[in-house]
């Protein structure tokens, strides 16, 4: 669709006007916002040419325009301007992602939910499962005489502890030894071959040692299978009813229901590969979900392991702001995973 530059510029000022204000806008604020020199009445016939392309819609018998989802999808492809993230916005995004050794999944609802508080949005973030993840190592801390904590991490950067006591005394050394062991037969094997090297090790081991072995070798096969299942978590969901647009609980409980942790509805993912997805309105496949936006981004935390950040908002939602947090926060997760590195912020100004 071929625009002149004037209708552009129309169309862009009453996107933006309508993301601040959630209000129709009319033709006197589109002089102020585009700085026109032109008459109200030349403006008025430019937003009527706007609405019978259907960029624009009048609601009710306003005088006043706001955006059509059309009109926002020509916004974002093509009348949006890179946001800049301020310092502030980049540190705190480095300060959510900093503790790489962290479990993954506590990672991921950390920065989920301080994304969310940056946007005032619901964001959701999910990791898919790896088809063969293995371990990477095993550390083994002692806490009593007959209890010490079994530390699995495992190669997909998921770490998970458990505290397991014995009914015998432990020394120091007998814990050393298991760690050698644990880390010398187990690592690097799918849950099958971990099944199978217990079963051969039953056969050779003393009962009290293998007793020991076997502890932890469960505890390591119960992390393996649960990462075989999408991890997904959603934060700030309430944040919906601080907008005009679910003012009334009964337009925004459907889609409450659907980002709640307890609805089966699967969330929306990119579909044609690309780092950065916009679904705006009737182009979301679900009906929760046809009067909001989605905006997702797709990370790489290394193993052929991808994951999805996304923010659910109105179709006023503010574009430009949203893609350069999302956009950053999935480079500095596929940085961080995959390279032990944060990208830097903007540079600051001499």
């Amino acid at each position: 669709m071929e625009l002149s530059d004037r209708k552009k510029r129309i169309l862009r000022a009453i996107v933006e006007t309508y993301i601040n204000t959630a209000e129709p806008v009319g033709s006197k604020a589109v002089a102020q916002y585009a700085a026109l020199d032109v008459s109200s009445a030349t403006i008025r016939n430019e937003m009527a040419d706007l609405t019978e392309l259907g960029l624009l819609e009048q609601p009710h018998t306003s005088a006043g325009r706001v955006p059509s989802p059309a009109g926002y999808r020509l916004y974002v492809n093509e009348l949006m301007d890179r946001h800049q993230l301020t310092m502030q916005e980049t540190e705190r995004i480095n300060q959510a992602l900093n503790l790489k050794m962290e479990e993954l999944d506590r990672v991921l609802d950390r920065a989920g939910r301080m994304l969310s508080q940056m946007s005032d949005y619901p964001v959701f973030t999910l990791t898919s499962a790896k088809e063969q993840v293995t371990v990477r190592r095993f550390d083994l801390l002692m806490v009593e005489e007959n209890a010490f904590i079994a530390v699995v991490m495992t190669d997909s950067s998921v770490v998970k502890n458990k505290l397991l006591r014995m009914p015998e005394r432990l020394s120091e050394p007998q814990l050393q030894m298991l760690s050698t062991v644990l880390n010398s037969s187990f690592v690097g094997l799918t849950l099958e071959e971990m099944e199978q090297t217990l079963g051969r090790m039953e056969k050779r081991s003393a009962p009290g040692a293998f007793q020991l072995i076997a502890l932890v070798v469960r505890f390591a096969m119960e992390v393996l299978s649960s990462q075989g299942r999408q991890t997904v978590h959603t934060a700030g969901i309430t944040h919906l009813l601080e907008h005009p647009e679910y003012s009334s609980m009964d337009k925004a409980k459907p889609l409450i229901r659907y980002l709640s942790e307890e609805s089966e509805a699967p969330l929306p993912v990119p579909v044609d590969g690309s780092g950065m997805n916009i679904l705006i309105g009737p182009e979301n496949v679900n009906e929760a979900l046809k009067d909001t936006s989605v905006v997702m981004a797709s990370y790489d935390i290394g193993d052929n392991m991808r994951g999805v950040i996304g923010v659910v908002g109105p179709t006023r939602m503010d574009y430009a702001k949203v893609t350069a947090r999302l956009s950053y926060f999935a480079d500095s997760l596929t940085r961080m995973f995959g390279k032990g590195e944060l990208p830097p912020g903007p540079e600051r100004e001499e």
